[in-house]
């Protein structure tokens, strides 16, 4: 959670992950910690990040694993902005679109912009799987457990309870501390 201006009280909430080095990065979870670090650059403050996991490719397949995490993130970006940024900091690490499920330098995703719903050609809030994958709501439970799924209504402890067993998923770095 976030505290604005005025008091009020939002929360934007992105996914990262990687399961292949950006190039010049030794391993995916480098580059998903320089994205963190550049978000800054395009408009987008890191609030708190999860600590992170790794977990097998979903839908199951040979490719690496991946490193994820959750982040609580603060911009004045309306939700469409915000994907575009998100988006551009992907390509500057390589990330190229092609087969979805595809193995990728870095994965940034908008999981919840402030309650928001939206369906259009471009955006779908709240993320339309994010209710359906460990990954993400494993890191989302962990920092924002007060949270609740803007259509379904339920927080992600609950959502993360009634998932069926699979995706594994294993922590493997303490939390950051929250910021300022």
């Amino acid at each position: 959670m976030f505290a604005a201006p005025g008091g009020s009280v939002f929360v934007i909430l992105i996914g990262i992950g990687s399961n292949l080095a950006a190039p010049g990065f030794a391993a995916p979870r480098d580059t998903a910690e320089a994205a963190l670090a550049q978000l800054p650059e395009v408009g987008v403050t890191l609030v708190r990040r999860s600590r992170w996991y790794q977990s097998a490719p979903v839908p199951a397949s040979d490719q690496p694993w991946y490193v994820n995490a959750v982040a609580i993130v603060a911009t004045e970006f309306d939700p469409a902005a915000l994907l575009e940024a998100l988006l551009a900091l992907e390509r500057r690490f390589g990330r190229r679109r092609g087969a979805r499920n595809a193995a990728r330098t870095l994965d940034l995703d908008l999981l919840d912009h402030d309650g928001a719903v939206c369906d259009s050609a471009r955006l779908t809030l709240p993320h339309p799987r994010l209710h359906e994958r460990r990954f993400v709501l494993a890191p989302l439970a962990e920092i924002a457990p007060e949270w609740r799924h803007p259509r379904l209504g339920l927080g992600a402890a609950e959502l993360l309870r009634r998932l069926p067993p699979g995706q594994e998923v294993r922590a493997v770095s303490d939390p950051d501390p929250p910021r300022g």
